[in-house]
């Protein structure tokens, strides 16, 4: 994305959480931001698209730094799950995302509305992997029923915490509490055999994040955990992180990734002499050589 969009979307951000995206006018937005009519419909063609973005562009930032607590750690260890949620919750209330999702359901509007409901599957698929990593492949049918029991349990335990509690509320608490919670019901769920929804069913609702798609994201993601825990302290740690983000993103959220960007990438990070990393990026070349087959 080009800075000045980006500049666009934060500023139109901060105008939402400042005032509500209702009584947030496109003029006022051009005004903030410092641009023409013109310069904004070039990149949306209207408030509805711009909001997409804007939840859109969060979504990846808060999936980044999720899968930065994941790095050089155990990823069945349910205190880093922990964490993530944390995060998470904490990412929620800074950026004001619940006072957009009000605003997006009292809308009448059907594609925000879809739009939403997708970031809300997408939220729970990965729960359900990530419980899939806690608690192992052999409970995997019975795991989608707890993530979305585990999504309930935190709302509702947010929410009525915070109007018993108000300012003195502890997030982390609920938080924790809730995820203790969810580690005797997967035993307990799995121990009856009873089951509402197949895990199968996230397919039919995401069509284009499908099974083996996700496998692959999986598979990259870990590859570069690796990789980066290979990586010695100093100036070409920095360096060789940083492409390893590129590659990382190119991967999970271009449309069409650019091969010759991504082979300008490995060139550099292959010039690195440590032996464990050139193990691992040869491991890494061969999964994007099944990506890019030709």
């Amino acid at each position: 994305m080009n800075e000045r969009k980006q500049h666009v979307i934060n500023k139109a951000h901060q105008l939402f959480i400042d005032k509500g995206f209702q009584a947030t006018s496109i003029q006022e937005i051009i005004d903030y931001s410092g641009i023409s009519k013109g310069t904004f419909y070039n990149y949306f063609s209207s408030k509805n698209e711009l909001l997409m973005a804007i939840f859109t562009y969060l979504s990846q930032r808060i999936e980044h730094e999720r899968n930065e607590l994941l790095i050089g750690q155990d990823i069945s260890d349910i205190e880093i799950f922990t964490r993530q949620i944390e995060l998470q919750m904490a990412f929620n209330r800074r950026n004001k995302l619940f006072a957009l999702f009000e605003e997006v359901f009292v809308s009448n509007d059907p594609t925000l509305k879809e739009f939403l409901k997708r970031m809300q599957i997408m939220y729970l698929d990965w729960i359900f992997n990530r419980f899939v990593d806690i608690f192992g492949k052999n409970k995997r049918p019975f795991l989608l029923d707890c993530a979305i029991m585990f999504m309930g349990l935190m709302q509702h335990n947010i929410h009525f915490h915070f109007l018993a509690k108000e300012s003195d509320a502890n997030i982390k608490q609920v938080i924790r509490y809730s995820v203790k919670r969810i580690e005797k019901m997967v035993e307990e769920v799995e121990n009856s055999g009873a089951q509402l929804l197949e895990p199968e069913i996230l397919e039919k609702w995401l069509p284009d994040c499908n099974s083996s798609s996700h496998e692959m994201e999986k598979k990259l993601f870990h590859a570069i955990l690796r990789l980066k825990k290979c990586v010695s302290v100093g100036e070409a740690q920095f360096k060789n992180n940083e492409l390893l983000d590129f590659i990382q993103e190119e991967m999970l959220h271009s449309k069409t990734p650019r091969k010759f960007l991504i082979k300008s990438a490995l060139a550099s990070l292959n010039e690195s002499p440590s032996a464990p990393f050139k193990q691992e990026m040869q491991k890494l070349e061969q999964l994007l050589e099944e990506f890019f087959p030709n």
